[in-house]
């Protein structure tokens, strides 16, 4: 399959007609299985609004949970319901739920990777050093603290703004203060092979992030190849506050991963 990037409202249109935006319509059976993993701060929950429109339109979907306590134990968390799936998997990735997708996905169930404004990483890279040359809005204040056992988190009083702009505020401070401490170790664990380089992936970018710099999303998908989607105005919170978009392009992924 040719690797294109696609505005949403081109992509939306091919959905409906059943298409493909370029090149003829694609006979392979679509993907079942799809396995969400979430990113840093947060827990699986707010996959719920893309979760429930997957399994409405058909899909048999997974939502990983994994301990944020190391790079590793995270790998292991989300191989592990990978494994669990009866055939070939969509693996989607948010924030630095990414950075685990590109490990796990070069697993053989795995046939398309997804990247929900998410770090897509190369071999030896880390998330510290590529926000280093793209620095976000959010890594230039001192919101970002540190526990004495070396957990980040995001100082409550501003998670509305830095992660979740778009999310009703009673919602962000919610979701501030459950947030998942996650160990800062993660953010510099070096990459190994990018599962991308031999599977297609598909990418949206929140154009108004201040977690990941778009840039760096748009960066990532273009080295990768991604079939791409910007979502204007959107938050790094983009799967939970613009969930109809997102789960259109986990479903194109599902429909022409591997053909």
């Amino acid at each position: 399959m040719n690797k294109r990037s696609f505005h949403f409202n081109v992509l939306a249109a091919a959905l409906l007609l059943g298409t493909v935006a370029a090149g003829p319509v694609l006979a392979a059976e679509p993907v079942h299985n799809i396995v969400l993993v979430h990113g840093a701060w947060v827990n699986g929950n707010g996959w719920k609004p893309v979760y429930d429109i997957l399994v409405k339109d058909g899909y048999h979907v997974s939502v990983a949970e994994h301990p944020l306590t190391s790079f590793n134990d995270d790998v292991t968390a989300v191989k592990r319901i990978v494994d669990m799936q009866d055939g070939p998997t969509i693996l989607v990735g948010h924030s630095y739920g990414g950075a685990l997708v590109t490990d796990v996905g070069n697993d053989s169930k795995v046939v398309g990777l997804v990247y929900i404004a998410a770090h897509a990483l190369d071999q030896g890279e880390t998330e510290v050093a590529n926000g280093k040359k793209f620095p976000s809005a959010t890594s230039q204040t001192t919101d970002i603290k540190k526990t004495a056992d070396g957990f980040l988190y995001l100082d409550p009083a501003h998670y509305p703004a830095d992660f979740a702009a778009d999310l009703p505020p009673q919602q962000a401070q919610f979701e501030a203060n459950a947030q998942e401490l996650t160990a800062a170790s993660v953010f510099a664990a070096p990459a190994g092979h990018p599962a991308w380089k031999d599977k297609p992936s598909w990418y949206a970018v929140a154009t108004a992030d201040r977690i990941i710099n778009p840039d760096l999303e748009r960066m990532y998908a273009k080295r990768a190849g991604s079939h791409t989607i910007e979502v204007k105005g959107a938050s790094h919170s983009v799967y939970e506050s613009h969930p109809k978009e997102v789960a259109a392009l986990i479903e194109d992924a599902a429909k022409h991963a591997g053909t």
